[in-house]
């Protein structure tokens, strides 16, 4: 039989192993602390972005450049402003800078958030929270090797008689982050479901109940972030949020269970 003692007990461990008891003026000087590492590494990472940004130039706009030569039109792009070209370097290595400090910034998240997790939930939390990173990545692949070329050429293909396209290079480059950068954070919603299921919010009976509201969901989604108004690219950007819902459920579950054998085994020691 337990005494009266034993669940303040292990209450008390509870909080103690989700880390020591910090004032909200203690709290606001971590935050503080971690947004300006952040914005360091933000910072270095721009710097070494702008440097190498001119060699991803070529890269980018190759797929542009093979739907002009599918289309049998002249393979060069424009910039219509004196600073155009200038702009677009800079402001490509400023994305690739916050790609470049994402680990770094994750990693202040991550110290900023543990203390207020319990031990199995950060050794959960720090797999996948460096696995956003491949994510996004994954992301921006598919976006690039799949979805893009596919959008140029229907919308370079539409093309008809004497009308031929003058393309700026500044106005492909916001075509093709909002396609990359939105498949991007797209390729985050196991993580997201994973954080949601973390602290209760979702579980993957809830999930697989809703699924028709998800499909409603993921449409609504894809057809905001399909730059072409035809049917078929709007499920190639489908295809893979509905793959990743499924997965979402597979990590919720994977979360469910975890969470209830840890339960299980603090249950058993407080019993003990």
């Amino acid at each position: 039989m337990t005494n009266s003692n034993q669940p303040d007990k292990s209450i008390a461990g509870r909080l103690e192993e989700a880390g020591s008891q910090m004032t909200f003026f203690e709290h606001l000087g971590e935050l503080r602390k971690r947004i300006i590492n952040s914005l360091y590494a933000i910072g270095i990472g721009a710097f070494v972005g702008v440097y190498v940004s001119q060699k991803f130039i070529n890269f980018i706009i190759q797929p542009m450049k093979e739907a002009l030569a599918a289309a049998g039109l002249e393979q060069k792009l424009v910039y219509t402003h004196p600073a155009g070209l200038l702009n677009m370097v800079i402001t490509l290595g400023v994305y690739l800078g916050v790609v470049l400090a994402s680990p770094v910034v994750l990693y202040q998240i991550w110290l900023f958030v543990a203390p207020a997790l319990y031990k199995h939930e950060r050794s959960a939390v720090t797999g996948f929270l460096f696995s956003t990173v491949f994510l996004f990545l994954s992301g921006i692949a598919f976006g690039y090797f799949v979805t893009l070329p596919y959008v140029l050429k229907f919308l370079v293909g539409f093309n008809k008689g004497s009308i031929v396209p003058m393309i700026s290079i500044n106005e492909y480059f916001d075509l093709i982050l909002m396609i990359l950068l939105g498949l991007g954070l797209v390729f985050e919603l196991p993580i997201l479901i994973f954080f949601l299921s973390l602290f209760g919010i979702v579980t993957p009976k809830f999930l697989w109940q809703n699924f028709r509201y998800a499909i409603l969901v993921i449409a609504v989604v894809a057809a905001i972030i399909t730059p072409t108004p035809d049917a078929q690219t709007m499920l190639i950007f489908m295809a893979p949020m509905v793959v990743l819902y499924f997965v979402g459920i597979g990590v919720s579950a994977a979360v469910v269970r975890r969470k209830r054998k840890a339960l299980e085994a603090e249950r058993a020691g407080t019993t003990a």
